[in-house]
């Protein structure tokens, strides 16, 4: 069997110039032969394919000729051919047949899409990744022996450094040999707008759709149906490889992590020598040897009230620091305490009178003043023998009200101040409200006075109305079938019909009122106009804008405000 050949020159050049890097560490080196993850990467090349793709298997664009369906071939076009298609304005095979249907494109532009912020501190060497995990390997499977001796399954992490976000410009152009086979192709491109273009398990781009233009050809001897449109696909790219290093690179999580601990003393340090009986004598015990102490001690300081024996000293676990806490007084049950505030759930004050936060339970009494900042709920009976002040009175049963010397009742003292009376208000005179004079209430349907402080009555506003109203209301319910009996020319249609009448305070009857079809399809109405000539109601149509002119066998149908 042939020896296997030495590695080359160039080859062991190329590796010790990696080795020798300072970077380089030769424990983070994977083999990436049987990774079932293999380098991720986006080329120009792939957004390419990603429409061809898309555009075969996906929109399947067909048009049907002869009761045959056929699929539109979609081509990339090179720059040489799609010059010659810009100059002559469509294609010809080798016989000088034009190919129709055919669909052509070609990417005219890329640009950096600055919408999506990305940055990869330094293209030489990325520092931004995207990291990710494969998932369960047969390699690193958990088994009872690993979970023995402690170790736990590798994962497989994989950073991906950020891409480049692009958005790529492509042109298209559609042939056909009739309108009907173009309106088809369109609708499915159409349908796609806004959606991620690309092929299953691969890298997927969203694209958008601009306006399509018509540029149909006729002349004496060929007719082309042609159209034309753009789309933008927002893409990404990441490159395999750049500046010698691989975009995508692997590491494992460990299995186990072992930490130990080293402690460099010497016997010497630890044990005392003796020099005349050439024997070992241990000078301190070992344990004062070692001692573990924090960077960040733990301080105690005396507060108000409170005194420390050591007061500010500092514990860091190096040595032992005793604290003596003493307070001002003494708390005996025997001593007597002076506090300024007492805070407790209950107190009790002899026998029965019990002071808790539910309330206070005996009776009370108080001899000189109480001063409240909360709320006093009596459950029993309160006697007042003085005089009781209060800024506000609150009462299910009793009323109150403020008599002043002039014989007024002031009920309130400001306007959010809310009353409910029952019963029967009777009021002589004129009343104001919100600074508005009011003196009568009128049951005037014809409302002649016209009157700046009279209010009218519901059947006052309803007699006023009540003309005006039901002529708007049949007005507004009138919708009505009629169908053309004659084409007059080419742009004029006659209906035996009679249009309605607009009410007052509505605009005219014109042609927004109406809808019209042509056999069946809607026509625009801003190529419309109606004339009403006696009986007869005429639709006249701007061919030009329409497109179209009419024809004897028409049929026009026509729903709209007509009289009966």
């Amino acid at each position: 069997m042939a020896r296997s050949k030495p590695i080359s020159r160039k080859v062991r050049r190329d590796l010790n110039s990696i080795a020798l890097r300072d970077d380089f560490n030769r424990g983070k080196q994977l083999r990436r032969d049987k990774d079932k993850v293999k380098n991720i990467s986006n080329q120009i090349i792939d957004m390419d394919s990603a429409i061809m793709y898309y555009f075969n298997e996906v929109i399947k664009p067909t048009v049907t000729e002869n009761k045959e369906t056929i699929k539109v071939p979609v081509m990339y076009a090179s720059p040489e051919r799609w010059v010659s298609i810009q100059k002559m304005g469509f294609m010809r095979d080798k016989r000088q047949q034009l190919i129709t249907p055919a669909i052509v494109f070609r990417r005219t532009g890329m640009e950096k899409n600055e919408n999506i912020p990305t940055n990869k501190m330094d293209a030489n060497n990325p520092r931004n990744f995207q990291t990710f995990t494969q998932k369960y390997s047969s390699s690193n499977r958990y088994d009872q022996f690993s979970r023995t001796i402690g170790t736990t399954p590798n994962k497989e992490l994989y950073n991906v450094v950020m891409p480049d976000y692009v958005t790529l410009n492509y042109e298209f152009t559609i042939w056909t040999t009739y309108i009907e086979q173009m309106n088809k192709i369109i609708e499915r491109i159409n349908y796609t707008d806004n959606s991620y273009w690309g092929e299953p398990g691969k890298m997927r781009f969203r694209s958008k759709i601009d306006s399509f233009s018509d540029a149909s050809e006729m002349d004496s001897q060929e007719r082309i149906v042609k159209t034309n449109f753009s789309v933008q696909l927002y893409g990404y790219i990441i490159p395999e490889e750049f500046n010698n290093m691989i975009t995508t690179k692997k590491q494992l999580t460990p299995k186990k992590v072992i930490i130990n601990m080293d402690v460099e003393k010497t016997a010497d340090d630890m044990f005392g020598s003796d020099t005349e009986g050439g024997g070992v004598s241990i000078q301190s015990p070992v344990k004062d040897i070692f001692s573990i102490s924090t960077s960040f001690p733990l301080v105690f300081n005396a507060g108000t009230g409170v005194t420390l024996s050591s007061d500010g000293a500092a514990f860091d676990g190096s040595q032992q620091v005793n604290q003596t806490i003493s307070i001002g007084q003494d708390v005996g049950t025997t001593s007597d305490v002076t506090f300024n505030q007492v805070s407790t759930n209950s107190l009790v004050f002899g026998n029965p009178t019990t002071y808790s936060h539910t309330g206070i339970s005996g009776s009370v009494n108080i001899t000189g003043s109480l001063t409240t900042s909360g709320n006093v709920t009596v459950n029993g009976n309160m006697t007042v023998l003085g005089t009781l002040t209060a800024q506000e009175f609150k009462t299910t049963f009793v009323s109150s009200s403020i008599l002043f010397e002039s014989g007024s009742t002031k009920l309130g003292d400001t306007t959010n101040d809310t009353h409910e009376r029952t019963g029967s208000l009777n009021v002589t005179g004129s009343w104001s409200l919100n600074g508005y004079e009011i003196n009568e209430i009128s049951n005037d349907s014809g409302l002649t006075d016209q009157s700046t402080t009279t209010l009218v009555t519901e059947a006052a506003m309803a007699g006023f109305t009540a003309g005006s109203v039901t002529d708007k209301q049949n007005y507004l319910r009138k919708s009505f079938y009629k169908s053309s009996n004659g084409i007059l020319s080419t742009a004029t249609a006659s209906f035996t019909a009679v249009t309605a009448s607009a009410p007052a305070g509505f605009s005219d009857t014109n042609e927004n009122d109406f809808l019209f079809f042509i056999n069946g399809q809607y026509m625009e109405h801003d190529a419309l106009t109606i004339q009403q000539s006696g009986s007869v109601f005429l639709l006249q149509v701007d061919t030009d804008g329409i497109g179209y002119e009419l024809e004897a066998d028409d049929e026009i149908l026509s729903i709209g405000k007509f009289n009966s």
